[in-house]
């Protein structure tokens, strides 16, 4: 049974930095996508960055220059990188994975809060 296990999230001061961690237990094979989501309160989750097997990167919207993705197969775990932190970064971070066959899992989240 594949399980991804986030952590690193917590209270931050507005400029701040973070960096948040995934690792992947349970899977035999490389996900052909690693990602990050973000859910901020009341919104919607939505697709900060994410990193194929070949390490093509990919940022959502909420990135603006100040989110990076790490991804190593070696050790199955995937970081971000977060610098800067404004208010509007507060929310729930998920991990997320999607392998060749379809199938797809999320982690259970890290809560990151910014304060001013």
């Amino acid at each position: 049974q594949v399980q991804l296990v986030e952590s690193g999230g917590g209270l931050v001061q507005t400029g701040g930095s973070l960096r948040l961690s995934c690792a992947i237990t349970g899977s035999t094979f490389d996900p052909e996508v690693m990602g990050w989501y973000r859910q901020a309160p009341g919104k919607q989750r939505e697709l900060v960055a994410s990193a194929t097997v070949d390490f093509r990167l990919k940022y959502g919207d909420p990135a603006r220059g100040r989110f990076t993705v790490f991804r190593d197969n070696d050790k199955n775990t995937e970081s971000l990188q977060i610098t800067n932190l404004e208010a509007e970064d507060t929310g729930v971070y998920y991990c997320h994975t999607v392998y060749e066959t379809g199938g797809n899992f999320w982690g259970q989240g890290t809560q990151v809060t910014v304060s001013s």
